[in-house]
């Protein structure tokens, strides 16, 4: 059974529409509703509410909601906020399904606004009224004449956007109106998010077939998990544009690990949202080419790109550009530098980038040709054409338009055709001559920036791959409870404290993960025994208490000892350091493990998000995680694909692949690492924070060396 449709479906295409606070003022909002739907002729029923006056703009006006015929799909209420838990008491009586709230002066504004605000949540709830806002910009759906923001010269189009700023908005409009063929289906402004939020929003966008690309301005999520959840879904069928602005605080905590410090981080969202195949754009000026480039062409195969450019400047540039964005320059086929060979001067370059070398000056139309043979490669994923096409006839002679004209439609023809993105950047795009206004009309996107372009590539590229890679996946085995792990996080709460190293290791081991051996000493007496058990190995031993977290800054670690009386003598040093550190801890002895073998250190860590609930960070250790930062983040549950994306995602992967003669280490290991993780975070909601840090990768596998769990008392 397929899953029911939106309820946002009557209420953002309404049949029906009453304006609550209808005006006679020109400022006011309810004057400028009534004449965005007028004048773009909507044909639903129009009810402006106004109790001092008879008409507006040629409309009768009713006293109440109450007086309403019946009920109407949408209230758009432009009147003050403390007015509105009323209204929508009156609007659930009459039926109606939706209501705008413009107004400001909710949760926004302080406790008082906080506390009007869950007064309109209970009326609307009690009235079964879904909510827009409060504190909104408004809406439209142009395809169906809602215009509620009476906005002038807005297309109709396929882009639908969601955006937590109007300006924002109007950015937008403006530079639509200036391309002249990028259009909108349905805006939202959805002010604090009392009712719908963004996941709601997406799932209308994703089911509206005026839609061909939902995107978004955010500026905060109000339930990261849904979002992701809904994301997933229409990333399957349409592309997802995100904005993301600033970076969230709350997720950051003052936790006891690294993981928590990082947690809750722009990288984090961004990361996030790309793992559900979203995506996000960097800045602002990005948005729109993005999702028109999105739009028309969809995706791409991958990130192999063609270059065909008539100078060799702007090659060199957009070369840079690509590599900077994570594409690659397509190594073109011997066949295909032959046909190029045959149709260009001798002195054009024939590897990627292509540069022509002036064997378009008098014929712009082959370049339309070269475009056709490099996209028959099958190295080739997207073309990408960069230079002066379209003004030919500007710059040389009038009389080349017609060869400009023609190699438009050419490209169009093959757009058509080959199944690979055309991208098309042309220093002539400001002054929209005809041959690149044809090609715009015909659904081939022109950018007057190479870096709008490239970002347009990347988009395409990155959804392309992310598309096969939904379709490649494979169930990934799900972890079972163990009882007897399950008994020590009871321990645990019952003796109010999070998880010892040596209980953390245990529940690692029983889910089949490499931790080293260790022995836990509770006495100086047992030193003796552990010396023994261990031989001629050096062996680090650290302090066990529930009250200190941080063991090297209490002086309680001790490394390379080896023998009885090295064990003894840093048991002393241990104890002693601690103590004064802090004379109250509770502490249990000390866990004694071998050193670890040379290798590279990694940080697996956990949290459990606010906003988006459970999620995985890998990183490099050491400096890379103190000061670099150099992390990725997924949320829980991962599949095979995104463990191994964060792997290949950091920065520092050539250390990972083995730099300076060093061996690369089992990337391999660390992907199934990373997915027993996951899997125990899924079977454990206990777990409330995990840090294994080290984790030291090796060329034949990995080990945990140090394991902290915090536990969630509230599931226990």
């Amino acid at each position: 059974m397929s899953p029911a449709r939106s309820p946002l479906h009557d209420i953002l295409a309404p049949q029906s529409i009453a304006i609550v606070g209808a005006s006679a003022d020109p400022t006011k909002r309810g004057y400028k509703a009534m004449v965005g739907l007028i004048k773009d002729g909507y044909k639903g029923a129009i009810y402006p509410i106004n109790p001092k006056a008879d008409m507006v703009l040629g409309v009768k006006t009713l006293p109440s909601i109450e007086a309403l015929p019946g009920p109407v799909d949408l209230a758009l209420i432009c009147t003050p906020a403390a007015s509105v838990p009323g209204l929508l008491a009156e609007c659930g009586r009459k039926g109606v399904k939706g209501a705008v709230i413009l107004a400001s002066g909710f949760k926004e504004t302080g406790p008082e606004g906080a506390r009007l605000e869950q007064q309109v949540l209970e009326a609307a709830r009690a009235g079964g009224v879904r909510v827009i806002g409060p504190n909104t910009s408004g809406m439209f759906n142009l395809h169906h004449k809602v215009n509620l923001l009476a906005l002038a010269n807005v297309k109709a189009g396929d882009i639908g956007f969601i955006s937590q700023s109007g300006n924002m908005l109007l950015a937008l409009v403006l530079e639509a109106e200036h391309n002249g063929h990028v259009g909108f289906s349905t805006y939202v402004g959805p002010g604090n998010q009392t009712d719908v939020g963004f996941n709601d929003y997406l799932r209308y966008l994703g089911e509206d077939d005026n839609t061909k690309v939902a995107t978004l301005y955010v500026e905060g999520f109000r339930d990261g998990q849904r979002f992701l959840q809904v994301a997933r879904e229409t990333t399957a069928k349409k592309p997802v544009v995100v904005y993301k602005s600033g970076s969230t605080e709350a997720g950051r905590k003052a936790a006891a690990s690294h993981t928590g410090a990082l947690a809750g981080s722009y990288a984090m969202t961004v990361d996030l949202l790309r793992q559900a195949g979203v995506s996000v754009v960097q800045h602002s000026d990005e948005i729109l080419p993005v999702a028109e480039g999105l739009g028309l062409m969809q995706s791409a195969r991958g990130k192999r790109v063609a270059v065909i450019s008539d100078g060799g400047g702007q090659a060199t540039i957009a070369s840079d550009r690509l590599a900077e964005a994570g594409l690659v320059l397509a190594e073109l086929s011997e066949a295909t530098r032959r046909r190029l060979g045959t149709i260009l001067f001798p002195q054009a370059s024939l590897v990627n980038p292509v540069d022509v070398a002036g064997s378009t000056d008098a014929n712009p139309a082959l370049l339309a040709e070269c475009m056709a043979i490099v996209a028959d490669d099958d190295n080739v994923d997207a073309v990408f054409l960069v230079g002066m096409f379209g003004g030919y006839g500007i710059r040389f002679a009038e009389d080349l338009l017609g060869g400009e004209m023609r190699g438009a439609e050419s490209m169009i023809e093959l757009g058509r055709r080959c199944g690979k993105p055309l991208v098309i950047y042309s220093l002539y795009e400001a002054v929209k001559p005809a041959p690149l206004r044809r090609l715009h009309e015909a659904g081939l996107p022109v950018y007057s920036s190479i870096e709008h372009a490239v970002r347009v590539l990347s988009a395409l590229g990155e959804r392309g791959l992310y598309l096969q890679s939904r379709e490649r996946q494979a169930a990934v085995p799900e972890v079972v409870a163990d009882a007897a792990m399950l008994a020590m996080f009871a321990r645990a709460e019952n003796e109010g404290r999070d998880l010892y190293e040596y209980e953390a290791k245990a529940l690692l081991r029983a889910h089949g993960i490499a931790v080293a051996d260790e022995v836990v000493v509770r006495d100086p007496s047992e030193l003796a025994d552990a010396a023994q058990r261990f031989g001629d190995q050096a062996l680090a031993m650290k302090v066990v208490s529930r009250d200190i977290l941080h063991k090297s800054d209490a002086g309680g670690v001790k490394l390379n000892l080896r023998g009885a009386s090295a064990l003894r003598e840093a048991y002393e040093q241990i104890m002693d350091a601690c103590r004064r550190y802090d004379p109250k801890a509770d502490i249990r002895g000390v866990l004694l493990t071998p050193m670890a073998r040379k290798g590279t250190e990694v940080i697996v860590g956990v949290v459990r998000d606010p906003i988006f609930g459970p999620v995985l960070m890998f990183g490099l250790g050491g400096i890379f995680v103190e000061v670099l930062e150099d992390v990725a983040f997924r949320a829980i549950p991962l599949s095979r694909h995104d463990a191994q994306s964060m792997v290949a995602q950091i920065r520092g992967r050539k250390i990972l692949e083995g730099a300076r003669g060093e061996l690369p280490v089992d990337q391999a290991a660390l992907v199934e690492l990373l997915l027993r993780i996951s899997g125990i975070v899924a079977a454990y909601p206990q777990l409330s924070e995990l840090d294994l840090n080290p984790v030291i990768a090796y060329h034949d596998g990995y080990a945990v060396v140090d394991a902290r769990i915090i536990i969630n008392p509230a599931v226990l």
